[in-house]
């Protein structure tokens, strides 16, 4: 978790809020060279969206992965067929119980993975000390008994509150008390399942509370000078690689090189209270927007520069009953009501607006609707959208030309919604093809622009 109390108080609680279950053999994106990108969907929040919309954002967005804190039969349910990949989670509550009887882990497998499996794409399950090695391993004992072990793996996270030593990252290694009882169990039942270590990293933390250390590019994945690590002779140009390499040297000097790591947890807050050095909008853009382009460009960390990296950002949504400072209900990459915070390049946001990799086509509205542009869009991100649909997407864009019926009024806004409600009939106005990079809305009333009418389809 990023609750920074968590970091503190709870001495050996290096581990987050559950244990994980995950599809890791699949792991991919449209590159296959590339790293993946997935969303945490937290859901501590009294004015979410329905799953089912949620999909549907998903989807729009290109997001084919996304982990979840528990087994909500009702969110399973909403990603069944969608060709979503999930990660899920057994609470903390559970683990006690689960690490010390195997019938009660055979049954909570039985009910909340077999049952949804294959339908919905479970990935993995996550979990907490003293009661961790055991849970996992009873876990897997039960995946093999209903023949779930070789699509779903099991792992847990880590915090970098783990670390003794993270800087530099050569230097990286565990706190000594949680070597032998928790660590190396752990890595060892990952190494003979071929799993993943997961690992939380939030360099927001580490800058907030060394603003006048850190350089703040050098957390936004920024151009700068960058730092060298005299241990190990590598230059290191984000904060996010130096914290994941400490992850790997600390892995080595305990014998585990050879695991490899998942992020399942990394973000950055749009708004925080007055101490919260670094948390805005602006910081929140650069962070997971550089993050975004530095996985898809497929290269690994200056350690281990040919595996690829594997990323869950946190979060999809702005939580409001998170508890905690005012970051914590300000990690999300929409508001509630499907709305970006700012934009990120997801897969299907850098070029098209529709999710292209689902072999499922999403569900259309009802009724009559139409699409048109958001009256704040920023004119660059309008006009790059306008561009897209007149050209890639294939938009019948005549009726806007000079001297047609659709030219007047002369504006951007105009132009754009003419051209976005073509692409969207054109495109049987099936949810996630009124989007363009949030440039645009559906409406249910029948605009119009001067003498110039909308179609309701093609």
């Amino acid at each position: 978790m990023r609750f920074m109390q968590r970091i503190y108080i709870m001495a050996v609680s290096f581990l987050p809020y559950c244990l994980i279950l995950s599809f890791f053999s699949a792991i991919s994106i449209t590159q296959a060279s590339s790293g993946m990108i997935g969303v945490n969907y937290g859901r501590i929040a009294n004015n979410l969206p329905p799953p089912e919309n949620v999909v549907n954002l998903l989807k729009s967005q290109g997001i084919n992965r996304i982990k979840i804190y528990d087994t909500d039969k009702n969110v399973l349910t909403a990603l069944a067929h969608s060709r979503i990949k999930v990660v899920v989670c057994l609470p903390n509550e559970l683990l006690s119980r689960t690490a010390s009887d195997q019938s009660f882990a055979d049954k909570w497998v039985r009910r909340n993975i077999r049952k949804h499996f294959p339908a919905t794409e479970i990935e993995a399950i996550a979990n907490t000390t003293p009661y961790l090695v055991p849970a996992m391993k009873n876990i897997h004992t039960s995946l093999v008994k209903y023949n779930l072990d070789k699509s779903i793996k099991i792992s847990s996270p880590i915090a970098l509150s783990a670390l003794a030593n993270s800087y530099p990252p050569s230097s990286g290694s565990f706190k000594p008390d949680l070597v032998e009882p928790v660590i190396k169990p752990m890595l060892d039942l990952l190494r003979k399942t071929s799993s993943y270590l997961m690992v939380n990293a939030y360099p927001f933390f580490a800058y907030s509370g060394n603003a006048d250390k850190i350089s703040l590019d050098y957390a936004l994945f920024r151009d700068n000078v960058g730092t060298l690590d005299p241990g190990n002779g590598l230059r290191y140009n984000s904060l996010f690689d130096a914290q994941l390499d400490a992850v790997y040297a600390a892995m080595s000097a305990v014998g585990f090189n050879d695991v490899k790591v998942m992020v399942t947890e990394t973000g950055w807050p749009s708004a925080g209270d007055g101490n919260e050095i670094g948390a805005s909008e602006a910081n929140a853009a650069a962070y997971n927007g550089g993050l975004v382009k530095r996985v898809l460009n497929g290269n690994g960390t200056p350690l281990r520069r040919n595996e690829p990296l594997n990323v869950f950002l946190f979060s999809l949504f702005n939580e409001n009953q998170k508890p905690g400072p005012t970051s914590e209900r300000n990690y999300g990459l929409f508001y509630p009501n499907e709305r970006r915070v700012y934009a990120v390049p997801f897969p299907a946001t850098t070029s098209t607006p529709v999710n292209r990799t689902s072999e499922q086509a999403p569900v259309a509205h009802e009724g009559e609707s139409w699409c048109v542009s958001n009256g704040d869009a920023a004119k660059e991100k309008l006009q790059a959208a306008l561009d897209y649909a007149c050209g890639e997407g294939g938009a019948d864009c005549r009726p806007i030309q000079p001297g047609a019926t659709c030219y007047n009024p002369k504006s951007l806004e105009a132009h754009a919604s003419f051209a976005f409600n073509s692409y969207y009939q054109k495109n049987a106005r099936r949810v996630g093809t009124c989007y363009f990079g949030g440039t645009a809305h559906v409406v249910t009333q029948h605009p119009r622009y001067g003498k110039c009418k909308f179609p309701t389809e093609h």
